[in-house]
């Protein structure tokens, strides 16, 4: 499946949660691997197995090509929107972008402003500016022993991927 095509799957997804269940936000619409597809959703009362089950059952024409996951968020919510953006500054974010920017691909730190067009994240070694067109990936970092760990260390399913190791 193509960037294009992930995409125009995204907007028919969107539409349709739109239409029959309007409180549901399709956060992020992922493909970690070549058969499967990941629905990342979030309302503002959080998301339970009997959510999921009905997001699946809305999209079960998927199931002839896709294997289909349907999740909710978690600690480390998915940040993929000018909106979701700027509905957590203040919040600590790590953000990782397609390409290099000054020696580097991933910021962490608080999010400081976030516009329709860039986002600027507050990190130790300094203030970043980003383009929202630069991301590749981003999402919230969980306050505490947590968040601290994954910025000092990274995230070890993100590093298996980058080793080539299969689960």
């Amino acid at each position: 499946m193509s960037d294009t095509e992930l995409a125009q799957t995204e907007e028919k997804i969107e539409a349709r949660l739109r239409e029959a269940e309007p409180e549901v936000e399709l956060l992020a619409l992922e493909r970690p691997a070549a058969e499967r597809l990941r629905l990342v959703i979030d309302t503002a009362e959080g998301v339970d197995i009997a959510l999921c089950e009905r997001v699946t059952a809305l999209f079960r024409e998927l199931l002839g090509s896709w294997s289909l996951e349907v999740s909710s968020p978690g600690p480390e919510r998915p940040l993929t929107k000018p909106e979701h953006f700027r509905r957590f500054v203040g919040r600590r974010i790590r953000v990782r972008t397609r390409e290099e920017i000054a020696g580097r691909r991933s910021f962490t730190g608080r999010l400081s402003s976030a516009g329709d067009e860039e986002v600027s994240v507050e990190a130790p070694d300094g203030a970043m500016t980003i383009r929202l067109a630069a991301i590749r990936r981003s999402n919230l970092l969980p306050d505490g022993s947590e968040g601290e760990r994954l910025a000092r260390d990274g995230d070890p399913h993100e590093q298996h991927a980058n080793e080539g190791v299969r689960s």
